[in-house]
């Protein structure tokens, strides 16, 4: 898997997992809120066309805005998948 693949497969699990949290439909639209992230309306990154990290930091930020630390915790388990992957913190 080549690193634009590693960071689509991440934000994917990242919008899964807000899915479940606040839900499908604002999880998808904070989604789509990030520009360079192209999101279908089941919540899947087909393209990213910017630096994938902008657009991953980007994603979190849209997420952590509407709900705080609660978010954050949530990634931890998903972001230990991608030891590659470093968060701008």
């Amino acid at each position: 898997m080549n690193e634009k693949e590693q960071y689509i497969a991440l934000i994917n699990e990242i919008i899964q997992k807000q899915s479940l949290i606040l839900g499908p439909q604002i999880a998808v639209l904070k989604a789509r809120g990030v520009s360079g992230i192209t999101v279908t309306d089941e919540g899947k990154v087909t393209d990213i066309s910017v630096d994938p990290a902008e657009a991953l930091q980007q994603l979190i930020d849209h997420y952590v805005e509407l709900s705080g630390q609660i978010v954050r915790n949530a990634m931890d388990s998903v972001f230990a998948k991608y030891p590659s992957i470093n968060l701008k913190k």
